[in-house]
């Protein structure tokens, strides 16, 4: 490699060491990466901003905003506050059942739209459930960061690094629920079996609290019925938009946005408010994180990672598929899983054409979801939902360390992690 593809792994190995500690903030990091990449010739304007394989993906960004668009409309009508309310009466107050049923809500939720949007809408509902129950929260919230993480990996745009993913394999939303749903749908089994272990001294029931929440009216936290249906409808037609993705030839980023912006003006409400509602920070992160990427790509970095990976399993697609689901958990338990699964991505590219791209060889691109999304819960900074769950608490006065999420993270993301190894192995190699 040249001097300046050395200097480009040096960049970008200190921005992601500066991202992962926390010590200066992601945005920051990934900015100040970009713009030395831009200054030591790594990468170009014309590269940076207009190159499909090397610069920004403008389509994971703008599919981003729409959904986005979408939820800051979604969040005002107190659709979320029903789910939660109706899910504790439907428990009668008992709490195992609560975190069953919020679990299920979350999940699904995340499946539709993406899991750090939901855990912001799912925890402060959580705090008051918690708070009428007499039960400790943080189960609660850790329990639902995670199903969180396991739900999102069934939909294109249910996590972040599956968008990733999607661009750049050029896959569909069907693809992604084809197969990975079938999956997502056993982990939840096996998840709620864990929570009923990892979090059992949280299930004392208050029984006196338990029958004074059954008086709570779901229909009470519906403030604006008109704005629902609207919201709804919408949310349905740009979700079966995804799923008929071949049919009607718009890719999902244009479908996301259009999506939100008819929304946006059928919902009458002021366009700014729901501008300050979207995460800028968080587009502002990915245009600089895949500047950098984009200056590993064009500077050879990644194409020679990728030969390396090559020669190293020695073309034996079952032990690449392994070794990369395990090395993905692994490391996005370390860092939190966007930022490595747009580094990876160029590489298992690179594996999937180098095995000529077959049906088969796709497991590569199941396989990178399935470790990046699921390693994810292992640890507090593993995934952004799980960074959002512990401000959410610190904030209301309920902090959650470090330690005592990752203790019981480690354990679901193992257990997870190993119930997709049988899967991959009989869905794409025993019967094949």
């Amino acid at each position: 490699m040249t001097v300046t593809a050395w200097i480009a792994v040096a960049v970008f190995a200190a921005a992601y060491i500066l991202i992962a500690t926390e010590w200066v903030h992601r945005v920051a990091a990934a900015l100040g990466g970009a713009v030395v990449m831009l200054l030591i010739g790594a990468t170009d304007a014309e590269h940076a901003f207009f190159d499909e394989q090397t610069g920004i993906d403008w389509n994971v960004l703008v599919l981003l905003l729409g959904m986005m668009l979408i939820v800051a409309v979604l969040k005002r009508t107190g659709a979320f506050e029903y789910l939660a309310i109706w899910a504790v009466k439907r428990a009668r107050g008992k709490p195992f059942r609560v975190m069953a049923i919020l679990v299920v809500v979350t999940a699904v939720a995340s499946a539709m739209l993406d899991n750090v949007t939901t855990v912001l809408l799912i925890a402060p509902v959580t705090f008051l459930v918690c708070e009428r129950l007499a039960v400790p929260v943080a189960p609660f919230l850790i329990a639902e960061a995670m199903a969180s993480n396991i739900g999102g990996t069934a939909t294109l745009v249910g996590d972040p690094p599956n968008i990733i993913i999607a661009s750049r394999a050029g896959l569909s939303y069907n693809d992604f629920l084809v197969h990975l749903a079938p999956i997502v749908a056993l982990l939840m089994v096996v998840f709620i079996g864990l929570c009923r272990v990892l979090f059992r001294k949280a299930f004392q029931v208050d029984e006196e609290r338990a029958t004074a929440v059954m008086t709570l009216r779901e229909r009470d936290a519906i403030r604006d019925s008109r704005l629902l249906g609207i919201s709804l409808a919408v949310l349905a037609v740009v979700t079966a938009a995804f799923a008929l993705h071949s049919l009607v030839g718009l890719e999902p980023s244009i479908v996301a946005v259009i999506g939100g912006l008819v929304l946006l003006a059928a919902s009458r409400l002021d366009a700014g408010e729901i501008a300050r509602d979207v995460e800028w920070p968080t587009l502002i992160f990915f245009a600089g994180l895949f500047t950098m990427i984009g200056a590993l790509v064009h500077t050879g970095v990644i194409g020679a990672l990728s030969r390396a990976l090559t020669s190293a399993t020695e073309g034996r697609l079952p032990l690449t598929t392994v070794v990369l689901l395990g090395g993905s958990a692994v490391l996005s338990a370390i860092v939190d899983n966007i930022p490595y699964v747009a580094t990876i991505s160029p590489i298992v590219a690179d594996l999937v054409h180098a095995d000529g791209s077959t049906p088969q060889s796709h497991v590569l691109w199941w396989a990178l979801a399935l470790g990046a999304d699921l390693g994810g819960n292992a640890t507090a900074v593993g995934a952004s939902a799980n960074v959002v769950i512990l401000g959410l608490a610190e904030r209301a006065g309920q902090r959650i360390s470090f330690w005592q999420f990752t203790r019981y993270g480690l354990v679901v993301a193992a257990v997870t992690v190993a119930v997709c190894v049988p899967y991959l192995w009989l869905r794409y190699f025993a019967f094949t």
